[in-house]
């Protein structure tokens, strides 16, 4: 069943750029990729630091602890094919953005 939450204004995350949210008790990383919005769970599964505050190099952003590093688009670790970090489903509507919870 989906949960669809409003966490931003599209103009809270320009294209090029990371945002750190707190929705409901989570913490999700949300992403802009040339306009186009990706979300992860904002914790990094390594030792808990904040993805929302990595680098974003084009889709793959660097864990600023210990530079994980995953493909924000598909949650896919950089040098792990085993390791992904499920993506949460995002929705823009009008200037809102939206991610599903439990989809």
């Amino acid at each position: 069943m989906s949960k669809w939450i409003r966490i931003a204004s599209i103009d809270d995350c320009p294209p090029g750029t990371a945002c750190e949210l707190v929705v409901e008790d989570r913490i999700i990383a949300l992403y802009n990729i040339d306009g186009t919005f990706h979300a992860l769970d904002g914790i990094c599964p390594h030792q808990g630091g904040p993805l929302g505050k990595g680098t974003l190099t084009g889709c793959v952003v660097t864990c600023p602890w210990h530079g994980w590093q995953f493909d924000v688009t598909t949650g896919q670790h950089q040098t792990s094919a085993s390791l992904r970090h499920a993506p949460f489903a995002v929705k823009v509507d009008n200037d809102a953005v939206w991610v599903d919870l439990e989809g």
